[in-house]
């Protein structure tokens, strides 16, 4: 006899008190329920695989100095363009140095990076990571001046200053050194100021243009039945297969934000191409699930000569007038790895079996490159190899 226990049924009494049942509550989760299905086989969201025209990062770039280091700065011999630097940032500050001999290690010149993000208000703060430019050792300790940062049209965009944070470090003695990460860079987290914005307005668009990461045919039809499955016919029209074309229809003028919330969640099959993808020199390899092979038949063998050196020492006796002396004994060994087999692969096998087959030969990585290149010259591989 089963028991329940009272706290269980404490529990579902509760629940019974905050979640009643009610007409809207049934309409509510019936168009949930109805949403489900939809996407129950999908993959990827549209926001996964897809990037908006226009709504994009600009690079940033700008030339600057270091100051306040501990000695591991630039040497003012061998930086030109620190020292002119140094002399023209102190003439700004009415400082005359020209024709004096500056020798100071404390001053690096230094190259100064960010990434302005899509819609950036003026006022807002991103980050800017500085790389050492002349011989400086490291830039710990160091802050940058201000610094403007320039867009490639060559407007000033931003302006970036502060402390570095730097994670790598070098310390050094007469017999060893010791260098941990990259003390020549460092990070300045929100140290640039935005000075300018991109003006772009995604309100007023009537069209909007979906780029895909990974153009596809298959992919971008998809993408638009996704879209026009939900907002209605001829909203979504695939252009090419990395352009899907979306009008915003008539009743969503101005509420783009909105819709494009709505089209990033919607979920798609992304499909691919059969492509083997081969490192050949770390030796991988990577081969998608669409990748076939025809019916071909696969031997592999290596031919492996050891030879080994044994030297032997012959001693004369006690009484004879003879020498020692060292005889070469030599011992070669040949193996042609006689036992691998012959192995055969049917038509249409899928990339797991393909795999099996091979290390069921007992090949490597490497080996495993020949033979798939072999296959594919042999018209026996269904796709794409890209050597990288």
């Amino acid at each position: 006899m089963t028991r329940t226990h009272p706290l269980a049924t404490a529990i579902r009494t509760l629940l019974r008190t905050l979640v009643p049942v009610s007409a809207a509550g049934m309409v509510a989760f019936g168009v949930m329920t109805a949403l489900v299905p939809a996407t129950a086989g999908a993959s990827s969201r549209i926001k996964d695989i897809v990037d908006v025209e226009g709504v994009r990062e600009n690079m940033l770039i700008g030339y600057g100095l270091v100051v306040g280091l501990n000695g591991t700065g630039d040497s003012l011999g061998n930086s030109p363009f620190t020292e002119q630097s140094l002399i023209g940032m102190l003439e700004r500050m009415g400082v005359n140095t020209r024709g004096q001999s500056m020798k100071t290690k404390n001053v690096a010149a230094v190259m100064v990076t960010g990434t302005l993000p899509a819609f950036a208000a003026q006022g807002s703060r991103i980050d800017a990571a500085v790389s050492a430019l002349g011989d400086a050792k490291s830039l710990l300790g160091g802050t940058l001046l201000v610094t403007p940062m320039l867009g490639a049209d060559g407007e000033v965009y931003s302006v970036a200053q502060g402390p570095l944070a730097v994670s790598g470090f070098s310390a050094s003695g007469q017999g060893a050194s010791v260098t941990r990460g990259v003390p020549t860079s460092g990070r300045i987290s929100a140290g640039a100021i935005v000075e300018r914005e991109i003006e772009f307005s995604l309100a007023e668009l009537p069209v909007l243009r979906l780029s895909l990461r990974n153009p596809d045919f298959t992919t971008a039809q998809r993408v638009a039945q996704a879209i026009n499955s939900v907002f209605g016919a001829n909203t979504a029209r695939p252009t090419d297969p990395s352009s899907v074309v979306v009008t915003v229809p008539q009743m969503r003028r101005g509420d783009i934000v909105g819709l494009m919330t709505e089209i990033e969640q919607l979920r798609v099959t992304p499909d691919q191409a059969a492509r083997v993808v081969i490192d050949e020199k770390s030796g991988v390899i990577v081969m998608g699930e669409n990748v076939r092979i025809s019916t071909v038949a696969i031997a592999q063998g290596n031919l492996t000569i050891r030879i080994t050196e044994t030297p032997q020492v012959s001693q004369p006796n006690p009484l004879a007038d003879g020498q020692t002396v060292v005889t070469p004994q030599t011992d070669i060994q040949v193996d042609e790895q006689s036992n691998n087999r012959l192995a055969i692969m049917s038509n249409g096998v899928s990339l797991q079996e393909l795999v099996e087959s091979l290390n069921a030969l007992g090949v490597g990585p490497r080996d495993m490159i020949s033979i798939l290149q072999s296959i594919k010259a042999a018209g026996a591989l269904q796709a794409e190899i890209e050597v990288m």
